[in-house]
């Protein structure tokens, strides 16, 4: 029994440690600041089209007591609108 308690107590601290490096990593990276695809600020709502290859995609706006759209993005982040009127965003599956 105390053997088990020993062993899940080592486990239980080697995770931690490991996931407050992983954390630590993460809010290194500038990346984790514009997240692939549709992310929401305090205030605005974005959709960052990540890509090497310079394409357009569309994407469906999904709106809040409003009619959807669809809107062509490019490479990199593109303003959708406030946070409280956008409820998201995707890549529907066509370039433009």
């Amino acid at each position: 029994m105390y053997v088990r308690r020993l062993l899940t107590s080592a486990l239980g601290t080697v995770s931690l440690a490991l996931g407050l490096l992983g954390a630590g990593a993460a809010t290194a990276t500038p990346a984790a600041a514009d997240p692939c695809g549709f992310y929401e600020t305090g205030s605005d709502a974005y959709y960052n089209h990540c890509t090497s290859d310079g394409s357009h995609v569309v994407i469906k706006v999904e709106v809040a007591l409003a009619p959807d759209y669809e809107r062509c993005v490019g490479p990199g982040r593109s303003w959708l609108g406030s946070a409280s009127s956008i409820q998201g965003a995707y890549y529907v599956g066509r370039t433009c």
